[in-house]
């Protein structure tokens, strides 16, 4: 076992503060891998305030890890010591039903393991994430990441690139497409640079009018004020597709009317929302979720960044101001996401 250094949330009202445990030994198909980076997602958060009502304690949130592999499995063969690689949301599943053989290992149907808070079934308790200065992963589940990008602004993407590059490629998202992306913060500045990358004509819909500026420095061709009634009307019934990334619970029956008939709104924030079923049917319109992607997908999607020169746009932080971040991240203080620098927590 390895002595990790780490950050975990020990209740659901406490600030989360430093805590050392053991990472399992590395097995015949493991991966080691020395964390540089780890993104901040408002999932984090809530997992750390049991908003979800399944949180178990102590728990090292994290699942947008970027680093170096230090060790390999005798069985190990997709990676080497020293590769730049990375680890999102998932570290493992049964691989053995129909989702996870169609790829979609998020759907498992005996539920994926989650990179923290989910049973361990080999150091039990539960799984320990990125806030640590290294972690031990099933090689299937480690990715590969190009030296072409910069480095400390790709472990948004673990989380936040492939939450919106999953829907946009798998509603076929392209060329001579309108194209909303509803709610301008760390996964709506994703899909806006994805949905301009993948050729469409994207329009940012915003209720902050000061938002504007930057949503067309990151791709979008258009800005929507959704609090205009005027501007909204003028809209009407020309969007191809609509990516609504609003983290908080809130209406989407305003946006509906947006949408040519037979067309698609895609909710990624975990949150409650209030729908009118008029809304869906004068139109045959419809309204859908999406979890994260596939281990295959997100590869693809690392990929696809690398020939576009995709990253987030972050703001760096030591470890020791994790908890004034999650304040700020809570107040949509931060453009667009928090990356921890884990040299400040390997040298404390």
């Amino acid at each position: 076992m390895s002595n990790t250094k780490g950050y975990a949330a020990y209740s659901p009202t406490e600030e989360i503060k430093p805590f050392e445990f053991d990472r399992r030994e590395v097995g015949p198909k493991d991966v080691k891998i020395e964390i540089d980076y780890c993104g901040v997602c408002h999932s984090d958060i809530h997992t750390a305030h049991n908003d979800w009502g399944m949180s178990m304690y102590p728990i090292v949130p994290g699942h947008e890890i970027v680093g170096r592999v230090t060790q390999i499995g005798s069985d190990v063969t997709n990676h080497k010591v020293g590769d730049l690689v990375a680890v999102g949301c998932m570290v493992d599943s049964c691989r053995e039903c129909a989702s996870c053989k169609d790829d979609l290992e998020q759907f498992c149907m005996n539920g994926m393991v989650m990179t923290y808070g989910s049973p361990d079934a080999v150091m039990g308790g539960v799984t320990h994430g990125g806030y640590s200065t290294q972690i031990v992963v099933n090689d299937y589940f480690v990715l590969k990441v190009s030296d072409k990008l910069d480095v400390k602004a790709v472990a948004p993407l673990l989380c936040a690139g492939i939450t919106t590059y999953s829907p946009l490629m798998h509603w076929k998202v392209g060329p001579g497409q309108k194209v909303g992306v509803i709610g301008l913060g760390g996964l709506g500045h994703m899909g806006v640079k994805f949905a301009a990358a993948m050729g469409a004509d994207v329009v940012m819909i915003t209720t902050s009018p000061e938002k504007g500026a930057d949503a067309k420095r990151l791709g979008a061709n258009d800005v929507i004020v959704s609090k205009d009634a005027d501007q909204m009307a003028a809209h009407a019934g020309t969007f191809d597709f609509l990516l609504n990334t609003v983290p908080v619970g809130h209406d989407i029956n305003p946006y509906l009317p947006l949408l040519k008939n037979d067309r698609t709104m895609v909710l990624v924030g975990a949150t409650p929302v209030d729908l009118h079923s008029m809304g869906l049917i004068f139109g045959r319109k419809n309204v859908a979720g999406s979890l994260i992607g596939g281990i295959k997908e997100t590869q693809e999607m690392l990929d696809f960044c690398a020939e576009h020169n995709i990253v987030s746009d972050i703001e760096m932080i030591n470890m020791q101001e994790i908890n004034e971040a999650w304040d700020r991240v809570m107040k949509s203080d931060v453009k667009y996401r928090f990356v921890i620098d884990m040299k400040s927590l390997k040298s404390n």
